[in-house]
C-alpha cells in the first residue's frame, strides 16, 4: 500500500511539473502531458482508496493520514470532471499543486491505527462523506477561479499585462467557471448535510447537536447560499464573487481542519465528521 501511495504522488508530482513549465513556456504538450499524469496518479489513487476500503470494510476516513488521502483525490476527481467540461488548460497551475501538496501532508502525519466502530457500517453515512468531500474539493476549485480573476482583473486595470495576462482566460470565462463550481459544490454540501442530518437521527437519536463540526458547517453553507442568492437576485459577480469564494473556502479549510484540532465534539471520532 504504501509503494502505491508514493507512485500516486510521484504521478502528482510531474504533473505539477508539466503545468508549471506549461505556464512558462505555453506548449500544448506540456498541458497534455501535465493532465495525463494526474489522471494517471488519480487511477493509483483509487486503487490505493479501494484497497483499503476492500481491507477495512470500511470507508477509509478513519484518521487525518486516511482523511487527506480521501481530500486528495477527491480533488483530483473534481479537478479531471471541470476539466473536460470546460478544456480549461492553465487550471491545472492550480489544482495539481493543491493536490501534491495534501498528498505530501499526508505522507507526513501519523498513520495512527484505529479501530472502526460498528456505527460505520451505514449507508447514510458512506454518502454523507462521498458527497462532502466532492462538494468541497468544487468550492476549492471555485477558489482557484477566484484567485485567477483576481489576478486577471488587477492586469486589466493596471494595464500591466505582465506574466499571467496572456496565459489566463477572460474574465467572463474565470467568473463562469468559479460560478458553476460554486453551484456543484453548494449542492453536493447540500446533500452531505441532509444524509449527515440523517445519519445523525439514526445514530445518535436526534438530527442535530449544535456540535462545533455541525455548526461551522452550518455557517459555511449560509454563506455560499447567500453569494448565491445574491448572485441570483442583485447580480453579484466579478470581483465581489471571487473574494467571497476565496473566503468561503478559507472557512471551509477551518471546519476542516481547526474545529479538529481546537474544539471538541463527538465528530472527532471520525477525524473529520
Amino acid at each position: 500500500m504504501e509503494t502505491l501511495v508514493v507512485i500516486t504522488c510521484g504521478f502528482y508530482f510531474l504533473s505539477t511539473a508539466g503545468y508549471l513549465f506549461y505556464l512558462i513556456f505555453q506548449k500544448d504538450f506540456l498541458q497534455r502531458a501535465g493532465f495525463g499524469l494526474l489522471l494517471a496518479g488519480f487511477a493509483v489513487h483509487t486503487v490505493v482508496l479501494g484497497t483499503g476500503w476492500y481491507q477495512s470494510g470500511h470507508i477509509p476516513v478513519r484518521n487525518l493520514y486516511e482523511t487527506l488521502l480521501m481530500a486528495g483525490w477527491a480533488t483530483a476527481g473534481i479537478f479531471l470532471a471541470f476539466s473536460h467540461r470546460f478544456n480549461l488548460k492553465i487550471f491545472g497551475i492550480y489544482a495539481a499543486p493543491l493536490i501534491t501538496l495534501i498528498m505530501l501532508v499526508a505522507t507526513q502525519v501519523p498513520r495512527v491505527p484505529v479501530q472502526a466502530k460498528p456505527i460505520f457500517d451505514n449507508f447514510w453515512l458512506v454518502i454523507h462523506i462521498l458527497t462532502i468531500f466532492l462538494g468541497e474539493a468544487a468550492l476549492a476549485l471555485a477558489c482557484g477561479a477566484g484567485v485567477f480573476y483576481l489576478l486577471q482583473e488587477r492586469a486589466i486595470k493596471t494595464k500591466h499585462h505582465g506574466f499571467f495576462y496572456k496565459r489566463l482566460p477572460s474574465l467572463e470565462l474565470l467568473d463562469g467557471v468559479g460560478y458553476t463550481c460554486l453551484i456543484a459544490g453548494f449542492t453536493l454540501m447540500t446533500f452531505g448535510l441532509i444524509t449527515g442530518i440523517i445519519y445523525a437521527k439514526s445514530v445518535w437519536g436526534r438530527f442535530w447537536s449544535w456540535d462545533p463540526k455541525e455548526v461551522w458547517a452550518g455557517i459555511t453553507w449560509l454563506l455560499y447560499a447567500v453569494l448565491l442568492h445574491e448572485r441570483l437576485t442583485v447580480g453579484w459577480r466579478g470581483r465581489r464573487s471571487a473574494i467571497l469564494a476565496i473566503i468561503g473556502f478559507a472557512i471551509v479549510l477551518f471546519t476542516f481542519f481547526g474545529v479538529n484540532f481546537f474544539l471538541k465534539g463527538h465528530h472527532g471520532i471520525f477525524t473529520r465528521f
